[in-house]
């Protein structure tokens, strides 16, 4: 196809624009315009992508060769509407995330008994449940279900994914990972637990590791009710949540006294409900698995990543430092304290890990690094990096085909990866 010039080129753009907006707001709710006009731009030309991105001043091709023109406009678009992050304006962010990363998801997703791909044997519904917090507050899961199970109400293989939405543990909440949580359900037949945990600045580290804990000690103790057995839970977070789901990994097997200690616990009350806390954790069975999607592993060191990927991506040098300033600066812990960085605490036990990096992201390399210390210690792990994907890619997956092929790859990948390890216990599977 020649390229255009410029105005008819701005009238086919301005054109085709309009027309996503009036048939994304003739077939679906408001909620998720973003998700029809984004996943609409796939439908251009490449050329006319090109040229707009051209336009826009977005990364090319020769910078960023796996990354095709549909993905380098959303991230054209995402940096021009990016404002500077400051701790001031985290509320305003975690307002603005929650509203667009449901708009990004598609409608079917938030229809109970449904599935994205049209499948009626593998529709999910899923139910809000209110339980305790590590302080004894009341504190909100998300379960997900396929709304056929097996005969005897199973979930496939009996496995439960406890799930940690990432988002710099400043923002984010089970709305905003409800796309995913909903997809690994419809395509795996897990039973799927998704945790809206307390976030920095005003609860800061290691306030959501210790609600994510209090949720796994609930899931070990509830599984049975959603058809799975407590020692077939396989933990998953993305980002901050890997980071949270490798934690969880850590203090399960060997918990650590400093999660114990709380600086700010004065009040009998206070004191009681770590009491509770801690009698909560008491044999607990072992996760089964993890699967850390491009996870925070280490706040000490500076990879090469850093340098590549810091700027003009999802995620970039600020917004890192703003998050980790947010949740570490009043926690009375150092950026190397094992609640903190997962590469500094115990790894020698840890289960089984399948660790996902994206190529273009600013924590890819301790991500890798995370996976090569396990391998290390003699942990069985496998990783597969998602090449041209940027951080924070399943927030995309229904909106780039790409992104959601490799999404769905990943979420198979892991199954058969947990697959084998009940094999090896002598398990057989009922995928």
């Amino acid at each position: 196809m020649p390229i255009l010039p410029v105005p008819s080129l701005n009238a086919l753009l301005t054109k085709t624009l309009k027309t996503v907006k009036t048939t994304a707001a003739k077939n679906a709710h408001q909620h998720h315009i973003l998700h029809h006009t984004l996943k609409g731009l796939d439908n251009l030309p490449t050329p006319l992508l090109e040229r707009v991105n051209h336009q826009l001043k977005a990364s090319t091709a020769e910078q960023y060769p796996l990354a095709d023109a549909h993905l380098r406009l959303i991230l054209a678009v995402s940096n021009k509407l990016k404002r500077p992050l400051a701790l001031d304006k985290l509320p305003n962010l975690r307002q603005k995330f929650g509203t667009d990363a449901v708009s990004l998801q598609a409608p079917s997703v938030w229809q109970q008994n449904a599935n994205v791909s049209g499948n009626s044997e593998n529709a999910v519904s899923w139910q809000d449940r209110t339980i305790a917090n590590a302080d004894g507050g009341d504190m909100t899961v998300r379960c997900y279900q396929q709304s056929k199970q097996n005969n005897e109400g199973k979930s496939a293989d009996e496995v439960a994914m406890l799930f940690f939405h990432g988002g710099g543990f400043c923002i984010g909440d089970i709305d905003t990972h409800h796309e995913f949580c909903h997809t690994v359900c419809a395509q795996n037949g897990w039973a799927v637990v998704s945790v809206d945990y307390r976030m920095a600045p005003e609860y800061p580290a290691p306030t959501a590791l210790k609600d994510c804990l209090s949720a796994y000690a609930w899931l070990a103790k509830h599984s049975q009710s959603l058809g799975a057995l407590p020692s077939r839970i396989v933990l998953s977070g993305d980002s901050a949540g890997g980071c949270l789901a490798a934690l969880v990994a850590q203090q399960v097997i060997k918990p650590i006294d400093a999660l114990w200690q709380d600086n700010n616990q004065t009040a009998e009350t206070d004191k009681k409900a770590n009491d509770t806390f801690k009698n909560s954790l008491a044999d607990l069975p072992r996760p089964l698995a993890q699967l850390p999607l491009y996870p925070v592993t280490d706040y000490e060191a500076e990879y090469p990543s850093w340098k590549l990927y810091g700027e003009g991506l999802l995620l970039d040098h600020n917004d890192a430092n703003v998050f980790n300033t947010a949740y570490t600066q009043h926690s009375g812990l150092a950026q190397s304290h094992p609640l903190i960085s997962v590469m500094h605490g115990d790894n020698a036990h840890l289960c089984p890990s399948y660790v996902v990096v994206a190529e273009l992201d600013i924590l890819r390399d301790e991500g890798l690094a995370y996976a090569e210390l396990l391998q290390k210690e003699g942990v069985k792990v496998e990783t597969y990096t998602v090449l041209g994907a940027p951080h924070g890619f399943i927030n995309l997956m229904s909106v780039h085909q790409g992104l959601g092929n490799q999404t769905s790859y990943i979420i198979k990948a892991f199954a058969c990866f947990v697959q084998d390890l009940l094999t090896s216990e002598g398990d057989e599977p009922n995928l």
